[in-house]
Parts: C-alpha cells; structure tokens; sequence
C-alpha cells in the first residue's frame, strides 16, 4: 500500500534516508514529485546559506589562525534619532557557530530580528550591552559618545577577547586589537550578532518608552525625525529622552530637564552596562 502524501511530506521535513528518497522519487503521483522537488530546493537554499555564513567568518577565522582565541564583534544601533538612548552591543560567539539567517540587522524583519536575539543569546559565549544616556551624547557629541560607549562595551565583557571587529568604528581598548570595518555587519558574523542584540534592545526600549510618553509616538519611528514625531514636539515639546544637542531640538532653547523617578536607564547620568552571558 503506497504511503500517504501527508505522510511522504512528514518525513521530507525531517531526515529521510536515501532509500526513503529513491522510494518517493519512484512514486508517480505529482504530489510526492513537486514534495521531492521541494525537498531538493531546501537542500539547496540551505547549502547556499552555509556557504554565506562560511564567508561572513572569515575575518573571525583570519585572527583565530593568527592565535587569538576570544573574537568580539561590536555595534550599535541608535546613533541617528532624535530621542531615546545608544545602543552598543558586543558579542563573542564560538569560532563552530552556525546561525542561520544572521545579517545585519537594518537589512532583516521584526519578527526575524527577535529570534535571532534568542539565537544569539543561545549559542554565544558572551555578550556585553552598554546604554548610553542621553547625557553623554549631548555633552560628548553623537561620535565621540559611540566610540567611548563601543570601547566600555568591550571592557565589560565577561571574558577579554584578543580582537574586537568593530563596525566602521576605530576604538581603543588597552590589550585588545580593534578592527574597524566598514559595513562590518553583514561582512562579519560578530559584527551582525552585536547588531541584533542592539537593534532589538534599543527597539524594545523605545516600545517601553512609547507606555511613558504615547504622544510622540515612539514605538513606530523609534525616536527617528518621522513627519508625525516632528509634529508631537511641535505640540508638546521634548521630553527627558529627546537629544538637546540635535536639531530642531537644539534650537529650542528648552530649559533644563530634572531627573525621573522609577526609570531604569536614566537619560541624565552615566552609561548603563549589563552582561547578558
């Protein structure tokens, strides 16, 4: 009695032997052919994912073959918007890992971004997160703020790597070598794996903030200039979490904003770092 189609169809999802694969592509039924052909393209896509991910390693395996033992990646998300924190993640990941689908964060979906973030988590051996305040960025300017939070982010790992792959960034962090590299997320698997850890954080910061302060919108836009954010500080001015250094806010000329209670990353005051491995 021939096997079911939903039954062909199960064990293709899975690891069929290859007496099961000469068995199914014998079956006449076009159903079980178009599972086979299916079946194949799977094989291939995955191949051809492998392939990219290979590739994406190679500086990690370039320094590994050098003798360093530890290799970070580090990226930030948030330098642009007008509100909300920086973001700087710093990840250390095995040197056999495989990550299906792991890119540069700007270039993957919500919904794919947060199980990466779970993946990520998973199967790396550390990873550094450092918020930084709104504070700093006014006080420091937006690129000095970045390249001291990227090098903190580095020092707060849980184990000292040899090399840090740093997204397009040059940082000093005493006994490591810093590689900057340009477009590093989607060149290196650190790099992309620190770049959604921050784009998530930072994401998921901006929703919180949106429960605090709904006029303006932030879980839609993020803090980013959007038509509908430039509309809210028209009408309400800014908030605690707005940028005094970047326009329009700048011109403003608003007077000091006072600390709130019950905030867990304070816009005022220094950097807020966590291990998450």
């Amino acid at each position: 009695m021939a096997m079911k189609i939903n039954e062909i169809k199960a064990i293709l999802a899975e690891n069929p032997t290859e007496a099961q694969l000469e068995e199914f592509k014998a079956d006449a039924r076009a159903g079980v052919q178009k599972l086979v052909q299916s079946y194949y393209k799977r094989l291939e896509k995955e191949a051809e994912e492998k392939q990219r991910f290979y590739k994406m390693m190679e500086f990690e395996r370039k320094f590994t073959a050098e003798g360093a033992e530890y290799i970070c990646g580090v990226d930030e998300a948030g330098r642009g918007p007008l509100a909300g924190p920086l973001v700087i993640a710093s990840v250390i990941l095995p040197k056999d890992v495989f990550i299906s689908g792991l890119n540069d964060s700007k270039q993957i979906s919500a919904v794919k971004r947060d199980k990466l973030y779970d993946e990520v988590v998973a199967k790396a051996i550390a990873i550094s997160v450092n918020i930084v305040s709104i504070s700093n960025i006014d006080t420091k300017n937006i690129y000095r703020a970045t390249q001291e939070g990227m090098a903190e982010v580095i020092s707060h790992l849980a184990i000292k790597p040899q090399v840090a792959l740093v997204d397009a960034m040059p940082v000093h962090v005493e006994g490591v070598k810093s590689v900057a590299i340009v477009h590093g997320d989607a060149l290196s698997a650190s790099i992309a794996a620190a770049s959604i850890i921050a784009k998530v954080t930072r994401d998921r910061i901006m929703e919180d903030l949106d429960k605090l302060y709904p006029v303006y919108g932030f879980a839609g836009h993020k803090g980013y200039g959007s038509a509908l954010h430039m509309q809210a500080i028209r009408e309400h001015g800014a908030s605690i979490w707005h940028r005094r250094s970047y326009e329009p806010i700048k011109s403003m000329n608003l007077a000091p904003v006072e600390e709130e209670q019950n905030i867990l990353y304070s816009p005022l005051t220094d950097n807020f770092h966590y291990q998450l491995k």
